[in-house]
């Protein structure tokens, strides 16, 4: 069987992003089918459509990575009720030029977390899959993950909560198996 890849990444920039330990506790806790590569949002610079025609590096190896992925997780805090707009801001960059939308027919899961309350993510999770369907991608609908309380879950970078690990490692197989759904890939 041909490995499913998946393009993860975190809607953050924070140092100790409890997103960013949802990333890497999905890469450390995938089957062997399926190769999880990190995708930074660090150095994509804001979108202008003046730089579409010559498009830095580091976005152009964004688009590249998503492009080549055959599914594509997000890890998602929740600001003011939305999205973070390095989140947006990379997403914009990704489903641009007119023409060239990297998540263009992909499958698309979204999670988050939070330190307070379970549904922490809700709002922004919504708002992804919104996105997501107007970009022609195909989100995930289920499970939906949110993950609450992060604060005591997490250590070096990783969620060590089991119950947490088994939402997270679920959510990455139901990713796979709607990417070989979709793209008919054994």
């Amino acid at each position: 069987m041909e490995k499913i890849v998946i393009a993860a990444f975190a809607g953050s920039l924070r140092k100790d992003s409890f997103n960013f330990a949802i990333i890497n506790t999905a890469k450390k806790y995938a089957p062997e089918n399926i190769d999880i590569h990190l995708l930074d949002l660090n150095g994509i610079p804001l979108y202008n459509e003046d730089d579409e025609k010559n498009m830095p590096e580091s976005v152009r190896n964004f688009k590249k990575e998503i492009k080549e992925a055959d599914a594509v997780l997000i890890a998602t805090p929740e600001y003011n009720r939305s999205i973070p707009g390095v989140l947006k801001n990379a997403i914009d960059w990704a489903s641009r030029p007119y023409g060239d939308n990297s998540f263009d027919d992909k499958a698309v899961a979204t999670i988050g977390a939070s330190g307070g309350a379970i549904i922490g993510t809700a709002v922004a999770q919504y708002h992804l899959r919104q996105i997501f369907s107007f970009l022609n991608a195909h989100p995930l609908e289920r499970p939906q993950v949110f993950i609450g309380g992060a604060n005591d879950k997490v250590e070096n970078g990783f969620f060590v909560d089991d119950d947490t690990v088994t939402l997270i490692k679920t959510l990455v197989e139901k990713l796979a198996e709607w990417s070989i759904r979709l793209n008919k890939k054994t």
